[in-house]
């Protein structure tokens, strides 16, 4: 009976230690989650397995081009996948099939170049958006099938969930994420 008991006592011990550590980094650290749709394609596809990084902008601020889980602006309980292109106090300006940034003060804008789109994919639409302070503006990557900040509008800082920080699944497509590097467009 005593074996029983010590059995049972590690058991529980183990048990309570693993929710200790896995309950915090589950809730608080990184996040997996399973894509849905098809509007970051080519890039994500339905159901990629990939593990969200709750823990960076806790210490840092978004950064163009990382790719963000964020909570729906208009479907309740709902969480999408979208890349960040506009920044705070920007203005994105969307038209001739492209998006450029202009920063506030300056009267030019620099056509984006955005390199993990296919060739010759356009950006539709016609709009010119002021972002404030702790605003962004997101758009799929599958532009012609996204709902994102061209439907919606911008993106409240606190609607962030976090940055896709590893693709598991399909093995052959494992990857860890940055931000890709911005240069003008030619």
């Amino acid at each position: 009976m005593s074996k029983i008991r010590e059995f049972l006592g590690e058991l529980l011990e183990t048990v309570l230690i693993s929710l200790v550590i896995i309950v915090p980094v589950r809730f608080f650290i990184i996040q997996p989650f399973f894509v849905k749709g098809q509007s970051m394609e080519p890039n994500f596809h339905e159901n990629d397995y990939i593990i969200v990084d709750e823990l960076s902008y806790r210490f840092r601020e978004p950064v163009r081009g990382e790719v963000v889980v964020l909570k729906s602006v208009t479907l309740a309980n709902q969480n999408l996948l979208k890349r960040i292109v506009g920044l705070p106090n920007e203005t994105i300006e969307i038209q001739n099939w492209s998006v450029a940034i202009c920063t506030t003060g300056e009267s030019s804008c620099v056509t984006l170049h955005e390199p993990y789109l296919p060739t010759g994919l356009v950006t539709e639409g016609t709009m010119r958006i002021s972002l404030n302070s702790n605003e962004y503006f997101v758009l799929g990557d599958n532009r012609q099938f996204s709902y994102d900040s061209r439907k919606w509008g911008v993106l409240a800082r606190t609607d962030i969930i976090g940055r896709v920080w590893v693709r598991l699944w399909p093995f052959d497509a494992a990857t860890v994420f940055a931000a890709p590097a911005y240069q003008p467009a030619p």
